[in-house]
């Protein structure tokens, strides 16, 4: 069942998802949708794509090249404009496995569509999700979900094992898309750890605040690379709204100078 209005019956998870994680600060889980989940939310993605962003905010919907429509790379705040892909957020078994690993009651911050075109999709730096979130105490989550096969030639995600036990590294501007800070130290001793997250459609990816990971562009000649993001936070944690607002006027300017909006 993909939704559950109230959360009701409880999923139960792997305690080895519980421990990878831990360890690794991340974790991989596949066949988290299986194939009939997976159709369906790729049929209403179509339709949010063809019915919903029309009416959005331009500053929340992100193009390599803004003239190109089929240069779509992220959507922000899904769940805040189409009934389908709140459920999805909020009242699945996505929100049931952030308050798992959280281990504490959890709060849904952002729900996000990526992709990277082929041939200009564009490397992600590498970075800690934490260093964007501006929260206190800095504790939450990322689920990265696989809406295609995704490997080496498309741009799969790569992460450093335990890295999230370091605490947080320095990050400054990168001028990618989407991801506006990135790690500045980042070296050949970072990249010989990495590990790249082959994923089938309907895989699971779920990273900690301070997992170190990063993505190669698409370099395939006709693959997209098409995911939805999940965002949760512990519900403890407390937002600087004022960084926050900052941090997006900001951003939006330079994403508007550039004409990626």
């Amino acid at each position: 069942m993909l939704f559950e209005k109230n959360l009701a019956p409880q999923w139960h998870f792997a305690p080895e998802i519980l421990q990878q994680y831990k360890q690794q600060g991340y974790v991989r889980v596949p066949g988290f949708l299986n194939a009939e989940e997976t159709a369906q939310v790729k049929t209403n993605l179509r339709r949010y794509i063809d019915e919903v962003i029309p009416r959005m905010p331009a500053n929340e919907v992100f193009y390599e090249d803004k003239a190109d429509r089929s240069s779509l790379k992220q959507i922000q705040r899904m769940y805040q404009w189409d009934d389908f892909f709140e459920q999805l957020f909020l009242k699945s078994r996505f929100f049931a496995l952030a308050e798992f690993l959280l281990g504490r009651p959890a709060v849904g911050r952002n729900m996000q569509y990526f992709n990277k075109p082929p041939k200009v999709g564009a490397p992600t730096p590498p970075h800690q999700d934490g260093h964007y979130w501006m929260i206190k105490p800095i504790e939450g989550l990322t689920m990265w979900l696989a809406l295609e096969k995704v490997d080496e030639e498309n741009g799969c995600v790569r992460y450093i094992p335990g890295s999230h036990l370091a605490g947080h590294r320095t990050h400054g501007k990168t001028g990618t898309l989407g991801f506006s800070q990135g790690i500045t130290d980042y070296g050949e001793a970072d990249k010989a750890q990495e590990v790249c997250m082959r994923a089938e459609a309907g895989d699971l990816l779920v990273h900690e605040a301070f997992a170190i990971h990063r993505a190669d562009g698409n370099r395939s000649a006709d693959r997209t690379r098409q995911a939805l993001g999940f965002i949760y936070y512990s519900a403890r944690a407390r937002e600087n709204e004022a960084e926050i607002r900052e941090y997006q006027a900001n951003m939006k300017r330079e994403m508007a100078e550039q004409g990626k909006l």
